[in-house]
């Protein structure tokens, strides 16, 4: 996002909001089960509508994008970040922009280079808003 520590623990500028608040436990090949729909509608849903003043959203994995893009998801989490301008731009009546992300995890270093556009088109922008957001007034 290309902030600083000060601005990514600045609870009045950045909100790391996941998906289900509880752990979900592990599959069988030890990686995490899919979000808790339980865990998502007592806190996700609500801390969402308590804080109104979002601007951006990063929808980060399939799971965040699925519920925040819904229909508007493509088949494939590639095909979704790459249509990413069609997301970002599509929210004009008042809902926060949202772009969506790979999750950030070394897993994906392999996808990272097959996708060489992630980081010349779509990270400059997102780095732009953040930066934009986050600016003291």
């Amino acid at each position: 996002m290309g902030i600083d520590e000060d601005i990514f623990y600045d609870a009045g500028k950045l909100a790391i909001v996941p998906m289900g608040f509880c752990f979900p436990g592990l599959d069988a090949k030890g990686g995490d089960l899919p979000p808790r729909t339980e865990c998502r509608k007592a806190w996700h849903d609500r801390l969402f509508a308590a804080m109104p003043q979002i601007e951006l959203v990063l929808v980060i994995g399939q799971y965040a994008q699925a519920y925040h893009l819904g229909s508007n998801r493509q088949k494939s989490l590639t095909e979704t970040v790459s249509n990413w301008r069609q997301h970002f731009a599509r929210q004009m009546d008042g809902k926060p922009a949202v772009l969506p992300l790979p999750h950030p995890s070394w897993r994906n270093n392999a996808w990272l280079r097959k996708n060489p556009w992630f980081e010349t088109e779509l990270l400059p922008v997102l780095r732009g808003e953040v930066q934009r957001l986050t600016m003291v007034p």
